[in-house]
């Protein structure tokens, strides 16, 4: 396949990506602004042990550069792209809807057109389950109307797969939409629920429950979504939009219990309410991902944490 342009490879699913590419003995290509949306010292830190790898190269640099991300293509010869940036969170892009513009669809339009520029034709974008917005149908399957997108960040979401299948007309590239629900797993943001419950916990704190805890997601383990991620890059169709999910729901309230026990501890809860843009329920229809790839989820809810607390003891914990 040549050399794979992987796109926010130090974040939490990035990094998980960039890893497996390389066991499998590819060359692989970082692109990473470390912005400091969160500790950049934690994205760092995830690359740390592919640094030494001969087939890693890293590029810090902004996707919004499109001089920088044409360069890049043509510098390593790229030919196929995993693109993981974005900017992410809901709540977060209602405070800043330009910049949530900006990055995930002018920062996405760069990339589709760097890669028809230099023959990059295999394409994978890394979406997300909030472009559903509030959807009266469970599960969500990919054919399902998307017009109610509820915050900045499901729209802009929304608008890069568009655009995607724009360049995939028009050009011919091989695009793969992956719809992730919910990710959760080792080197997870620090600002995501079950990290930030853990950590509240851990350190005898109580923690913020929006709502009366009835809200229910779909959590899905970052290994899961790496694997998927893998077979959406060999499968290279010419275009798809595929949901990656658990395939079964979690209350809020059930959350925080499976985080306290295998912390050890007695939740406490501080009762909140419900934000803006935060959806009811989401849940994944993911029998598209088994009939193309033989994907399903492995790792099931109750197992997750428990590998997550194991991890954030040993690592965040120090």
């Amino acid at each position: 396949m040549g050399t794979i342009l992987v796109t926010g490879g130090a974040g939490f699913i990035g990094s998980g990506v960039v890893a497996a590419l390389l066991d499998r003995g590819a060359e692989v290509v970082c692109l990473d602004d470390f912005n400091d949306y969160y500790d950049p010292a934690i994205k760092r830190g995830n690359l740390e042990p592919v640094r030494g790898n001969p087939r890693f190269r890293l590029v810090e640099g902004d996707i919004r550069d499109a001089a920088l991300v044409e360069e890049t293509y043509r510098r390593f010869g790229v030919r196929a792209t995993v693109h993981l940036a974005a900017r992410a969170g809901v709540r977060p892009s209602i405070r800043e809807p330009r910049l949530y513009q900006e990055v995930n669809g002018t920062g996405t339009l760069n990339l589709l057109d760097a890669a028809r520029k230099t023959g990059a034709n295999t394409f994978i974008f890394g979406s997300t389950s909030s472009v559903y917005g509030i959807n009266s149908k469970v599960p969500f399957a990919e054919e399902d109307p998307i017009t109610c997108p509820v915050s900045p960040y499901a729209a802009s979401k929304r608008g890069a797969e568009l655009m995607a299948f724009t360049y995939h007309h028009l050009y011919g590239l091989a695009v793969t939409c992956l719809r992730f629900f919910t990710v959760y797993g080792p080197r997870q943001r620090p600002e995501m629920a079950i990290c930030l419950f853990a950590d509240r916990f851990a350190h005898g704190k109580s923690v913020p429950r929006y709502g009366d805890g009835s809200t229910a997601r779909d959590y899905t383990y970052v290994d899961d979504i790496v694997a998927g991620t893998l077979a959406a890059l060999d499968a290279a169709a010419s275009f798809e939009i595929v949901n990656l999910g658990g395939s079964r729901t979690t209350t809020l309230a059930r959350l925080i219990e499976l985080v306290a026990a295998a912390l050890g501890v007695e939740p406490r809860v501080e009762e909140l309410p419900l934000q803006p843009g935060d959806v009811p329920i989401t849940y994944a229809d993911v029998r598209k991902a088994k009939r193309l790839w033989g994907w399903e989820p492995r790792v099931p809810i109750e197992e997750g944490i428990a590998r997550f607390v194991e991890w954030f003891r040993a690592n965040r914990l120090r």
